[in-house]
């Protein structure tokens, strides 16, 4: 098995999904500190999640682009937003003198983009015929009435 996979008691898998998501009217309000515990409070609150892992970051100065693992567990969609709420929570408590161009506190746009990153499906098709044919394979050497109807095929 693929050092990749991941494993709980009863569920083996790799979900990775690149997530992209905004600051509320695309300000450029992601600079400096803000951007720092942006960075640093996304790590943060994946470890408070179990299996959560974020492989990739870049908090830049208008979207935040992140490579995460979420096991099947957890729905995408929960996870977002519970990163959106506690990251607008922290941001507007620590910097709301400087976030003077929101006059409610609404931090981050209501959408993201969030896309499966993974095996193509090319090399997954190839995998399903090759599963097949191994099937059919072990069923032919273990079924004895396979195997003597074989050997009869070889006698004549």
């Amino acid at each position: 098995m693929s050092k990749r996979l991941k494993r709980f008691s009863h569920t083996v898998y790799e979900c990775k999904n690149h997530m992209v998501f905004c600051p509320k009217d695309r300000f450029k309000v992601l600079t400096g500190n803000i951007a720092q515990y942006v960075h640093g409070e996304l790590y943060h609150l994946c470890r408070q999640k179990d299996d959560l892992e974020i492989i990739e970051l870049n908090v830049q100065i208008d979207p935040v682009h992140m490579l995460i693992s979420i096991p099947p567990k957890y729905a995408v969609s929960s996870i977002m937003g519970f990163l959106k709420e506690k990251l607008t929570k922290g941001v507007f408590s620590r910097y709301r003198s400087q976030l003077k161009c929101y006059k409610v506190r609404h931090f981050w746009s209501r959408g993201y983009c969030a896309l499966t990153v993974g095996l193509d499906e090319e090399t997954i098709r190839k995998y399903v015929r090759w599963q097949n044919h191994q099937e059919e394979k072990t069923e032919k050497d273990t079924d004895p009435q396979m195997n003597f109807l074989d050997k009869d095929k070889n006698e004549k």
